[in-house]
């Protein structure tokens, strides 16, 4: 087992910003309106490391889970590495799909310059305005954990990766 290693609040926020940099897909936890979970991976790109976007067809399940209940729980992690080496950033969140208005545009610029940044392609607006099969969906977490190393056990620490480094 490694030696545990000093963690600082600071230390932490940059091991949730290195986990979100290095990962393509994120975990979305919704729930129907009688509380029945779902999970789905879903390709992501960061506007912040507390703001994301992904593209999804409007009638899959998570999707509908939206519409009866924006609040999400979110996890960012490597599924390649070793038993006991995996890090993950946990998130609770609002989310929803991206209205068609003037933000839309802006939004999807967001989105597709993530998709290029990791290698895809670029998404033009027009890939999720009807009558494209696909929509635009964001969310804002408000609360994120990690785990610290340092601990013993099982420790989520909350952390704030957006916050600038004192």
């Amino acid at each position: 087992m490694p030696a545990a290693r000093e963690t600082s609040g600071q230390d932490l926020d940059a091991l949730a910003r290195s986990i979100i940099d290095a990962n393509s897909y994120l975990v979305l936890g919704t729930a129907d309106s009688a509380g029945r979970p779902w999970t789905s991976p879903v390709y992501f790109s960061p506007a912040s490391y507390r703001e994301f976007y992904w593209v999804s067809d409007p009638d899959t399940r998570h999707s509908r889970h939206l519409d009866e209940r924006p609040e999400v729980s979110i996890v960012v992690f490597d599924s390649r590495v070793p038993l006991g080496q995996g890090q993950a950033v946990y998130m609770i969140a609002e989310a929803a799909q991206v209205a068609d208005d003037d933000h839309l545009e802006r939004d999807m610029e967001v989105f597709s310059a993530g998709a290029v940044a990791r290698g895809g392609d670029a998404w033009p607006v027009e890939r999720v305005r009807p009558p494209a099969e696909l929509r635009l969906y964001r969310a804002v977490a408000s609360e994120q954990w990690v785990l610290d190393p340092g601990a013993r056990t099982d420790s989520r620490t909350p952390v704030t990766p957006d916050r600038s480094p004192d």
